[in-house]
């Protein structure tokens, strides 16, 4: 028996007793995920939240706020009149480098922590979110999950290559345990909310 064979055989002898899954119905809840909760949790780390009617009243707002002259970028098709840019034609993630603002949609929230959860498919090139100075978000009102368990769930239900949960804008508290927002990453994250009627026009970036 060589020295593999003789390890290997060893660890198989030697395998700890198989025991239960814990019990999680504990999370189970027919709740809907808290909307309010979920813009407070995202406040509350740095994020701004905008309830709107539509992707027009967001074009109109990312322009009020930024300007037409920075770069922006989004490859939501609704979204098109605020960029001429199309990503896929972009060959190098370096020539991402001066974006200003990107824009993409989200697939949901977590009210638990205000997360949301983007694919590579909202993404285009997965350093977009990460490399430009301001993020904004766009996801449904109704779209909102109370946890991280119900998001999973989800999760698990959809194919994709690359996914990321995103909450606030970059952020640390590394030193001296200050807390600095815009690290390493975006210096501020805006999640565009639609489908909340009563709230449509209020919560302004």
């Amino acid at each position: 028996m060589t020295s593999r064979e003789s390890i290997l055989a060893a660890v198989k002898a030697n395998q700890p007793e198989t025991v239960k899954l814990p019990d999680i119905d504990v999370f189970e809840t027919k709740e809907k995920g808290s909307l309010e909760k979920f813009a407070s949790v995202l406040q509350g780390v740095g994020g701004k939240v905008a309830y709107v009617s539509g992707y027009p009243e967001i074009a109109r707002t990312i322009l009020a706020q930024y300007g037409s002259d920075v770069r922006i970028v989004s490859p939501v098709k609704e979204l098109k009149d605020l960029s001429d840019e199309n990503l896929e034609d972009i060959a190098s993630i370096h020539d991402l480098r001066n974006v200003e603002v990107a824009v993409l949609n989200a697939h949901f929230g977590v009210a638990e922590n205000g997360a949301v959860w983007i694919t590579e498919n909202e993404m285009q090139h997965r350093v977009l979110p990460f490399v430009t100075q301001h993020l904004a978000v766009v996801i449904n009102a109704a779209a909102i999950v109370p946890t991280m368990h119900h998001a999973y769930d989800l999760i698990g239900k959809s194919t994709y290559g690359f996914g990321t949960f995103i909450a606030g804008p970059s952020k640390t508290a590394d030193i001296e345990q200050s807390l600095v927002i815009g690290a390493h990453g975006p210096r501020s994250m805006t999640v565009f909310i639609i489908g909340n009627d009563n709230q449509s026009g209020q919560g302004q970036v």
